[in-house]
């Protein structure tokens, strides 16, 4: 099913945190999301409306401390900026079409104008998602039919991509920043949420977690140390993945942290949960050398580094096993990702490779719900949420607004403390209502209350 691009309109609205999320080398407290609405015309010239969100993270896509967060900011515009040209320039084609057809151009465009690849990806990975939405929208098909029957065009084998099977609950994957509170606060919030990871694990019941450290294997110990004297409370098991956010320099660096972490009592139950090790090196070192040192201890995965097509098979020359599932660094990657997992598995025999899944800080609406249909389309049964615990849900959108997504999407929302807000039970999210047409979702954001991104 081919079509054309006729419209794109690119928008923001400013999100806020209600606690400030410590990552790497920022310290997040309010940022810009980013929506596209576009327009296209199928093939019997019918058109249909589109749309997609993505937050506009400073300091993940390019870490250069020299750059503002307004710099950031810069950026991912104009890689979007970028796309949004290169789309509406190009012909009719497949939702993958398109992608396949502005990819490599669109690198080159952004390393003449000094992005990386990360940042380049940005601007294609937002429009393709409002593409598909799109044209889910006109053919009145949801996401996983587009995908699963391959309306969208991909070249991958119809034999992966009827087999995938999308999934109505999956598990939160809670983060604990490298600031936030474990048991006390000094000075609270006070908006009647969860603050300290003892009160998460109270009121949402999680049993997966996602810890990040720092780069100081002494200070990353104590502070897990802290983290484990509340998680080993729980009766049941638990989980947890260890994220670097590329704060150390080497494998070297990590192995320390890694052997440290073994030896201490402490940590016993801890690193027996612990599932794999997420991009703990910084991204210039992390595909220079091998890591199947650390990858003999628990699983390495690439974050950061996975910034094109050719990552992942580089990085599984390099000992990595896996890498994650973003929808900020392209869904088509990721579908792509999930058939090499599945091949290589194959072709070794055991399930060797794998893919998670990872949040860019998602809010509710569009961004939250297209990234979960991805990761559980995929077969990702645990997926980091961290939006729904730093920023207040809905709170300061238009009333309407949240109204219409709580109303269409009652298993993934609830009203609360004010506001709209992600839902979670025994540290699960159940998500049956984004089988619907357009991509995961039955809503549309108020496009009244936003500003046209400048």
């Amino acid at each position: 099913m081919k079509f054309s691009v006729r419209q794109i309109d690119l928008f923001e609205r400013d999100v806020r945190l209600r606690m400030p999320f410590r990552f790497g080398v920022v310290t997040l407290t309010e940022a810009p999301q980013a929506f596209a609405r576009v327009r296209i015309r199928l093939e019997n010239g019918a058109e249909a409306e589109g749309a997609a969100a993505e937050l506009l993270a400073p300091k993940w896509f390019d870490k250069n401390p020299a750059l503002s967060n307004e710099e950031n900011f810069d950026q991912l515009r104009s890689s979007l900026a970028l796309a949004k040209g290169a789309y509406l320039g190009g012909g009719a084609d497949t939702a993958f079409g398109h992608f396949d057809a502005h990819y490599r151009p669109q690198l080159d465009l952004a390393a003449g104008k000094g992005l990386n690849a990360l940042v380049a990806n940005y601007g294609p990975a937002l429009l393709d998602r409002a593409l598909l939405d799109g044209l889910c929208r006109g053919l009145a098909i949801s996401f996983y039919d587009a995908i699963r029957h391959n309306v969208a065009g991909l070249a991958l084998p119809a034999q992966f991509l009827e087999s995938l099977r999308p999934a109505s609950r999956i598990a939160a994957r809670h983060t604990v920043g490298l600031v936030d509170p474990i048991t006390s606060v000094e000075q609270r919030v006070n908006d009647g949420l969860p603050e300290t990871l003892e009160e998460v694990v109270a009121r949402y019941g999680h049993r997966w977690f996602k810890l990040k450290v720092g780069g100081d294997a002494g200070a990353d110990v104590e502070r897990l140390a802290a983290i484990a004297s509340v998680l080993d409370r729980i009766p049941e098991p638990y989980h947890a993945s260890l994220d670097g956010n590329e704060q150390y320099e080497n494998v070297e660096g990590v192995l320390e942290l890694w052997r440290r972490m073994k030896a201490e009592p402490r940590l016993r139950r801890l690193v027996a949960g612990i599932v794999f090790i997420e991009q703990p090196i910084k991204r210039q070192n992390a595909l220079a050398g091998d890591v199947s040192e650390l990858a003999e201890e628990k699983p390495v995965i690439i974050d950061e580094s996975d910034d094109s097509l050719e990552a992942f098979p580089r990085a599984r020359r390099l000992g990595y096993t896996g890498v994650s599932s973003k929808t900020c660094k392209g869904l088509y990657k990721s579908i792509l990702n999930a058939a090499r997992c599945r091949l290589w598995n194959r072709e070794e025999g055991t399930a060797r490779f794998f893919m998670s899944g990872e949040d860019l800080t998602v809010q509710p609406g569009l961004a939250l719900q297209q990234d979960l249909a991805l990761v559980s389309l995929l077969g990702i049964t645990h997926v980091e949420r961290n939006g729904h615990h730093y920023v207040n849900g809905m709170a300061g959108l238009p009333e309407a607004e949240q109204q219409a997504f709580l109303d269409s999407h009652p298993d993934l929302y609830e009203k609360s403390h004010g506001s709209v807000r992600l839902k979670i039970r025994e540290g699960m999210i159940s998500m049956s209502s984004l089988s619907c047409p357009g991509y995961a979702s039955a809503a549309l954001p108020d496009w009244s209350a936003m500003r046209k991104m400048p």
